[in-house]
């Protein structure tokens, strides 16, 4: 298959192109700036040079290729601008796509569900800090109405592995770091769900290339690692005392994203499409070294 890849040289797309190419597809990937064209060419893919505003880009991306796996986002992400940008990009995709019965891969998170993990059959409800983006999970669903074999891809709070620099373990240690103690926030029970970089690659690819119309997807190798034990294994790698800290005090992450509990279950991806995590999981990890050189 030759697949359009948004986001192709991003930390997540730099492990699903060479996943797809290693699997023998073809890769075209979106590229905005010059490096980005670079990273992507020396990786083996095809480079279509634009961006997420460039909707003439996007639809010849998605016209001239077997599918689509739109990893691509505005940063800073929770603004109204960055949801608008992903709202159209997925439509752009879809009305390209309609008919056709190609696939369109779109990314997605993992939900919070009180009480207990969340899985992939839970409702996506349009409420809270996310409602838009949650809109646009839906609306990339309901393609499939239209003759595209669309599936979500949700992602946890921590897609870890080598070479990760901006995510949630680099900034706990960057804090760490600053103030001198590996913190967590309240008791330290809240559990974030958590994949290996390189497993949530492999199901970029098994999804793109057999997931059924309107599924839902948990890219989770861990379902719920606590606060505390990730304090606990920055803690030994730096030297330093773990203890609980006010949540202002870790590189700035909102204190609801470090207290809730938002555990979640990959179960029913693992046995549609076969997926096995075989990676690190995120305590052996950060117990590698590798995020402290």
């Amino acid at each position: 298959m030759r697949i359009f890849v948004t986001g192709a040289s991003g930390w997540i797309g730099s492990a699903v192109v060479p996943e797809l190419i290693g699997a023998g597809h073809q890769v075209l990937g979106l590229a905005r700036s010059d490096a980005s064209a670079k990273a992507v060419a020396d990786m083996g893919a095809e480079v279509l040079r634009g961006d997420l505003d460039d909707t003439d880009a996007l639809r010849a991306g998605a016209l001239g290729s077997d599918g689509v796996i739109h990893l691509a986002f505005v940063v800073p992400s929770m603004t109204e601008a960055a949801t608008r940008t992903d709202a159209t990009a997925v439509e752009t995709f879809a009305a390209g796509l309609a008919g056709t019965g190609k696939p369109l891969v779109v990314s997605g998170a993992t939900l919070v569900t009180p009480g207990r993990p969340s899985t992939e059959r839970d409702e996506l409800i349009a409420a809270g800090p996310i409602a838009a983006r949650i809109t646009t999970m839906r609306a990339a669903l309901a393609a499939a109405d239209r003759g595209v074999r669309t599936c979500l891809v949700m992602l946890p709070r921590s897609v870890h592995g080598q070479g990760e620099r901006h995510g949630f373990v680099p900034r706990l240690i960057a804090a760490a770091r600053a103030k001198g103690v590996a913190g967590y926030v309240g008791d330290g029970d809240s559990r974030w769900p958590a994949v290996h970089v390189k497993d949530a690659a492999r199901l970029y690819r098994l999804a793109v290339e057999q997931a059924p119309a309107g599924a839902v997807l948990n890219a989770v190798g861990d379902e719920g690692v606590s606060m505390r034990a990730i304090a606990q294994a920055i803690g030994r790698q730096l030297d330093l005392p773990v203890r609980s800290v006010p949540a202002e005090e870790l590189s700035g992450l909102p204190a609801p994203l470090l207290s809730t509990d938002m555990p979640a279950s990959s179960a029913i991806t693992r046995e549609l499409l076969g997926w096995t995590p075989t990676h690190p999981g995120l305590i052996e990890d950060i117990e590698q070294g590798h995020y402290f050189s």
